[in-house]
């Protein structure tokens, strides 16, 4: 059993460490664990920026890892309490970005700026404990190699955004995109996508924007195998 296990295994022992960590209350770390605790811990590769203006919510007890050639910029948010934060290489995290893990990024991504990727939630289900009291749930997001994300988007947990996919300014993705489409929107529905055969970007035509299905509004409905298949119409 590993030295993070055996905290995890222990509350007695993991509070002491918390508190080490983290003044109470808050959810930045003390100054000495970027400084003297990280670095043994978190890897930044070759070329890699965090610019000096960024908030760094990080622990030693989970993954940070930014690819060679990357940059984080300035104003930004990491934080990687409840899940780990990986980011490919060339890829660059734009002005006031808030990433919180689990999130993992390719190679060659595009972040606009003010985008907020979150593969956390909170719990709300008990109505006689305070949200903030509730434990928090987490899903893990992927964003593949050479996505470019628009400015204010949101990201929700458990969300995949497909190799060589665009999303939208002012998008919501609260459902994954495949490769090689183009979403917008609140929520974001896809709206392009690449035609491999004919090598040129497609726009839907009225058809389902999740699905492959020839399910379009002119057929008078949507079936009831549509729907099983479907969670979302337009």
């Amino acid at each position: 059993m590993g030295l993070k296990e055996r905290i995890n295994t222990n509350s007695i022992i993991k509070r002491v460490v918390h508190r080490i960590l983290i003044p109470k209350g808050q959810a930045m770390p003390r100054w000495f664990v970027n400084a003297l605790i990280n670095p043994f811990f978190h890897k930044k590769m070759r070329k890699a920026k965090v610019r000096l203006s960024v908030r760094k919510d990080l622990f030693p007890f989970n993954k940070f890892l930014l690819g060679k050639q990357s940059v984080v910029e300035s104003y930004s948010t990491l934080n990687n309490g409840v899940g780990d934060i990986v980011i490919g290489e060339n890829t660059r995290v734009g002005i006031s970005n808030v990433i919180i893990g689990p999130v993992m990024i390719g190679n060659n991504c595009i972040l606009a700026q003010n985008v907020v990727i979150s593969g956390l939630n909170h719990g709300y289900e008990n109505p006689d404990v305070s949200i903030k009291d509730q434990k928090v749930k987490t899903k893990p997001i992927v964003i593949e190699d050479d996505c470019w994300i628009g400015a204010n988007v949101t990201v929700a947990a458990g969300v995949t955004i497909g190799k060589h996919s665009v999303v939208g300014a002012g998008s919501t993705v609260t459902k994954s995109i495949p490769p090689y489409h183009v979403a917008v929107g609140n929520p974001a529905k896809l709206i392009k996508k690449y035609d491999i055969e004919k090598k040129e970007w497609i726009k839907y035509e009225g058809q389902h924007h999740h699905c492959e299905l020839s399910c379009t509004k002119a057929s008078g409905g949507v079936s009831e195998e549509h729907k099983g298949k479907c969670e979302m119409h337009l």
